[in-house]
């Protein structure tokens, strides 16, 4: 018993069964000579939780104190019971594989969320980590980020080798939080088998147009590249929507409240805007635009052209689509590297579909940020700047795995992915395309803002409700976030 109660144990996360022995256990493993404890229950799970909130009991420093973890809080995606369930050992084996390999799905997220808890208590959360657009505000406004803009003052930093305003995505106020890394867009992978058996050329794929009305030549080829058990496409009067052996596309999950990979480069080429730019206070999530498109996804899922976004969360789209579950399938330039590594048959990158406004690709960056709780500040620049600079992003570029943040890099990049046989100039054309891109929303509350609009987007394209009657709801909690 004393052993189970972490007796030797001086730092641990520890899961109970019920909510009500997280505060009590803390204090216990307090008494017995802990010095940093996590006690959690999360959603009725004995660990952290991605189905809702986890409850924390945290030791530190002699104390306890109480506090509520929601997936949002750390930029993962609420899911629900059912997508963390195992099934016989083929199932299990596979979804273990999605979760070593990287693959964004539950399986993944509940698993990072634990490990970063632990890591926590250890005492070995990092100077230094990789940060997102949409989450360093929250970060900042929470007071958990160093303001690097003093040091990039002192020395000398060129901001301007960076492309585009990706140097000032990262600046607020006259602060600074990051130096930007990466850039990426979106583009379409396809089975080049898959369009074979259709008869189907790129050219085709590279000439689609989508539009609200039709859903134009991108809705006839992924109906033809639908296949059923009985060898029907969703051509054919006698296609079955429930028993579909091939799926046309893939979309990647639920796209939430941001759709980088699923709906933003549709609901774009319409003229739809999320909000008005840069630290904007307000949504537009209930324009038609917006509510139409998301409708025809759904649409799309329900007639069998595209997979269900129950298969998606379980399944983990780009796994789905590496497997051969689908002909089409859109994602990011920085998944490039895991299509060459796992796909099972010729793969190719085709331009996004033409809409009413052309196409349009989300144009999105990392960069790292230093955690305000580090002891070794000065060292934590040295090594944000390094990984920001030009020596850094050309040894990047080499490898060919991201389109690193300043051209030259770039170049070298191009040069590595061609040396491995790889066209991607789908996501280099819609780059430099005039008006092909828009910039990631960035605002305030980011995580609450995912926390609306993520169930939101699950019952629109579960079918539960449709997006006429969940997206104006929706917007308006959005937007009340900001008054």
């Amino acid at each position: 018993m004393r052993q189970a109660l972490g007796v030797g144990f001086k730092r641990q996360l520890v899961g109970v069964f019920a909510p009500q022995w997280v505060e009590p256990l803390a204090h216990v493993l307090k008494d017995l000579g802990s010095e940093a404890v996590w006690v959690v229950h999360g959603d009725g799970l004995d660990e952290m939780t991605t189905t809702g909130v986890t409850n924390v009991a945290e030791l530190s420093n002699g104390t306890v104190r109480t506090f509520e973890v929601s997936p949002e809080d750390v930029g993962l995606r609420r899911t629900t019971p059912d997508t963390l369930k195992g099934g016989d050992a083929k199932h299990n084996a596979a979804a273990l594989k999605t979760v070593l390999s990287g693959e964004k799905n539950p399986y993944r997220d509940i698993a990072v969320l634990n490990t970063a808890g632990a890591l926590v208590v250890a005492g070995t959360a990092p100077d230094v980590f990789t940060d997102h657009l949409a989450k360093y505000p929250e970060f900042a406004a929470k007071e958990q980020l160093v303001d690097i803009q003093p040091y990039v003052d002192a020395d000398q930093v060129d901001l301007s080798v960076y492309l585009g305003q990706l140097a000032d995505l990262w600046a607020r106020d006259g602060k600074r939080f990051g130096l930007p890394k990466d850039w990426d867009t979106i583009a379409i992978v396809y089975n080049q088998d898959a369009l074979d058996a259709a008869g189907v050329t790129v050219d085709e794929l590279n000439s689609a147009t989508w539009d609200l009305e039709t859903g134009g030549t991108f809705q006839e080829l992924i109906a033809k590249l639908s296949i059923d058990e009985n060898g029907n496409n969703g051509l054919s009067p006698d296609f079955d929507p429930t028993k579909v052996k091939q799926y046309g596309f893939i979309m990647d999950g639920n796209g939430g409240a941001y759709g980088q990979t699923q709906f933003s480069w549709l609901t774009a080429t319409t003229g739809w805007q999320f909000n008005d730019g840069l630290y904007a206070t307000k949504y537009y999530y209930d324009d038609p635009r917006f509510i139409a498109t998301n409708q025809w996804i759904a649409d799309m899922m329900k007639k069998g052209y595209m997979m269900p976004l129950e298969l998606t969360t379980s399944l983990g789209a780009s796994a789905a689509f590496n497997s051969g579950q689908g002909a089409l399938h859109g994602n990011g330039s920085w998944m490039i590297g895991s299509f060459a590594d796992g796909a099972t048959f010729p793969f190719g990158f085709a331009r996004l579909p033409q809409g009413p406004e052309g196409r349009k690709s989300m144009f999105n960056g990392l960069a790292d940020s230093i955690w305000v709780g580090t002891k070794h500040p000065a060292e934590a620049w040295q090594w944000v700047k390094f990984a920001a600079s030009q020596e850094c992003a050309d040894k990047v570029g080499e490898f060919g795995v991201v389109f690193p943040a300043q051209q030259s890099a770039v170049d070298k990049a191009l040069a590595a992915y061609e040396a491995k046989g790889l066209d991607v100039s789908a996501f280099t054309l819609q780059a430099t395309e005039p008006d092909g891109t828009f910039l990631f929303p960035v605002t305030d509350h980011a995580s609450e803002i995912v926390a609306i609009m993520d169930p939101a987007m699950a019952s629109v394209l579960l079918g539960q409700a449709s997006a006429e009657e969940v997206f104006p709801k929706a917007n308006e909690e959005v937007n009340a976030l900001f008054q």
